[in-house]
């Protein structure tokens, strides 16, 4: 079933998306090489609960924790792990789900720790500007279609991997709904996009292949690998489809994103 938001609704999800916005940012000031994978997942549970918000993947699935922490050829759905430092040249993707006040947000962004290599900062570029190329196509009377294809003709255009296997989706009142939100697809086809809609778009790019094998991380949980081990960045908003345009809900960037607020 897919809700239609109201704009009371709409701006409820976006009190909820500054808070992933906010806790973000900070997390971009003080991830850096030898920064546990847990110190992560510490930081953004407790800056999550201090701003009034619920770390809502926790439960979810019996997911335990607040956030995934994704590094290097990790696609995503990676847990937080004591033992596990970042290195000088990685990339970490940390994705997560805030409630605040029954109104959902979801949003993911790729760190690089210190100085990353010339590809993967253009691997990160890239998948950046893909997310926004989809978001763009987020219009009212268009179609799913629309969304996927634009970022899949970008992204084989110039030559990275576009992950099949996970893909964006409806939000709200509860975590994942309809509709679903493929980063590939056939322009003029799939559902048409109507007013009230709240989307996440979160494409997963590789320097190599799309394909992905699943890697489990304990006994309840599995993450996902490039199957071929390149490595692989996401971004992910979540946005609103009204009359005057997609309208992103987890923005970090009031300037860079002036359009869409």
């Amino acid at each position: 079933m897919i809700s239609l938001k109201s704009a009371r609704e709409i701006e409820a999800m976006k009190a909820s998306g500054a808070i992933i916005a906010g806790m973000h940012k900070e997390l971009a000031q003080i991830i850096k090489p030898g920064m546990e994978s847990w110190a992560i997942e510490e930081f953004c549970h407790k800056y999550i609960e201090e701003h009034g918000g619920v770390a809502a993947q926790i439960g979810f699935e019996t997911y335990k924790y607040a956030t995934c922490v994704s590094i290097n050829d990790y696609v995503c759905h990676a847990i937080p792990r004591k033992g596990v430092f970042l290195k000088e040249g990685d990339i970490v993707k940390v994705d997560t789900v805030v409630e605040l006040d029954g109104a959902f947000s979801d949003s993911c962004w790729t760190f690089a720790v210190g100085k990353v290599s010339p590809e993967v900062a253009a691997l990160m570029e890239a998948t950046k500007h893909a997310l926004y190329l989809g978001i763009d196509q987020a219009v009212v009377g268009n179609r799913i279609g629309d969304i996927g294809a634009v970022i899949d003709g970008y992204l084989t255009e110039n030559g990275y991997g576009n992950v099949r296997e996970y893909i964006g989706h409806g939000i709200g009142p509860t975590m994942h709904e309809e509709p679903s939100v493929p980063h590939f697809g056939t322009a003029g086809r799939g559902l048409r996009l109507k007013e009230g809609m709240t989307i996440t778009i979160e494409p997963m790019v590789t320097l190599g292949g799309w394909q992905t094998r699943i890697v489990a991380e304990e006994s309840d949980w599995d993450a996902a690998k490039t199957a071929d081990g390149s490595w692989c960045a996401q971004y992910e908003h979540t946005l609103a489809i009204t009359k005057n345009g997609p309208k992103i809900l987890t923005s970090q960037d009031p300037k860079e994103d002036a359009k869409y607020l």
